[in-house]
């Protein structure tokens, strides 16, 4: 696979192809829009990996801005990144809607360079600043040069549908979500697209190793606290100041705090449990395998991995937006599989009691960690690819029927 990063194309001329265009012809070719954060790109990232297990000939082209996380991460896992000019939209009315529609235009152009230089079979969009260029490229576009419409499939990981998805619906050709009533009519629910290192992990059977790899017994009962990849202040604030309560409970906390944050804990008492605090965590399959239950953030990437390894997890919704953290989660705690706390209620009281009164409870833990597993959907990867191959296929087929047939392809 190609790993470079490729600038905005300049216009229409001749194709670029990133991965070589005399061996690519014959290869089937999906290009992935999910660019701007991580939860548009690593389910973009999980489903590509997916693609190049059932078809290692497969040709994956990401769509991305230079703003977003996938020049990073997109590179990092061997993939060809076109890069393409972002498309923000606006919440509300102000000077920038005015500016939209040239932005938008010019996206399309750049995105529909980018699919005739590849020659595209499908587009699997996630959402974010590139899904919808993406969407309006891939159609039969007054003005473009070419013709040829190229099929769009949609993943929406989230409870409510984003616009640029609600928009992609209206002409896709097979929409799939994470849960169901997102907002797309028609969207077949196959969970959050996941990386097979988490998908594939056996707590059980990694559970000791990963306690000695952060210093806990391995009959240690363990909490894991983590908000994101930049922490969250009030998980911090509150779970800090439960450390007491925790530590008179037998409990041991692995507390991912955020690069930016600091924890303010008490001198510990001889005997305690450890408290380990850490910026962040690059071994999330450790902290999952050493953890007997999670507090954290409801985003959908973070429910979709904690569900799929079958973690029974306090969920505190971030407190902003249209409450599709709440929504996110609903489907785990309504299945037994989580709590769902609200976050000006997360208290240090709360804490030390909830997880004190979860975790000296060994059936009711078995219960929610059983339930955590069933809720959790960790083929959804293997499902986006299939369905993806399974269009391109036909798009291919069509298209060569009708190139047979004198055509234009």
């Amino acid at each position: 696979m190609n790993d470079t990063v490729r600038e905005p194309p300049r216009g229409l001329g001749a194709p670029n192809h990133g991965g070589g265009a005399s061996s690519s012809l014959n290869r089937l070719s999906v290009v992935l829009a999910g660019g701007g954060t991580a939860g548009h790109v690593e389910p973009a990232m999980a489903v590509a990996d997916a693609l190049s297990a059932l078809d290692p000939q497969v040709r994956i082209t990401a769509l991305g801005t230079r703003r977003g996380l996938e020049t990073r991460l997109v590179p990092e896992r061997g993939y060809h990144l076109e890069l393409i000019t972002p498309v923000p939209l606006p919440r509300k009315p102000n000077g920038d809607l005015a500016r939209l529609p040239p932005r938008v235009w010019r996206a399309v152009r750049e995105t529909r360079a980018v699919l005739d230089a590849v020659d595209a079979d499908v587009v699997v969009g996630f959402g974010g600043y590139v899904a919808l260029p993406a969407y309006l490229a891939a159609r039969r576009v007054p003005g473009l040069r070419s013709r040829r419409r190229i099929p769009v499939l949609i993943h929406e990981a989230n409870a409510r549908a984003g616009l640029a998805n609600r928009v992609g619906a209206r002409s896709a050709d097979r929409i799939l979500s994470a849960v169901p009533d997102s907002g797309l009519r028609g969207a077949e629910v196959v969970g959050v697209p996941v990386r097979a290192a988490i998908t594939a992990l056996d707590r059980a059977a990694l559970r000791a190793d990963a306690r000695a790899h952060f210093g806990f017994a391995d009959d240690a009962r363990v909490l894991l606290v983590f908000g994101g990849s930049q922490g969250a202040v009030s998980l911090n604030r509150a779970v800090s100041g439960a450390a007491a309560g925790l530590a008179a409970a037998g409990v041991a906390v692995l507390h991912a705090h955020g690069p930016k944050n600091t924890l303010e804990l008490r001198t510990p008492e001889p005997g305690d449990p450890p408290y380990v605090a850490v910026p962040y965590l690059d071994r999330m399959d450790l902290a999952y395998a050493a953890a007997d239950l999670a507090i954290c953030r409801s985003g959908a990437m973070t429910v979709a991995e904690v569900s799929a390894v079958g973690l029974p997890a306090i969920y505190v919704p971030l407190p902003i937006g249209n409450g599709e953290q709440r929504l996110n989660a609903l489907p785990v705690v309504n299945g037994g599989g989580g709590i769902l706390v609200a976050d000006a209620a997360l208290t240090s009281g709360l804490v030390a009691r909830e997880v004190a009164a979860l975790l000296t409870d060994p059936p009711r833990l078995a219960t929610m960690t059983a339930a955590a597993a069933r809720e959790g959907h960790p083929d959804a990867a293997i499902d986006v690819a299939q369905a993806a191959l399974a269009i391109a296929r036909e798009s291919r087929r069509a298209r060569d029927v009708a190139l047979a047939a004198g055509g234009p392809r």
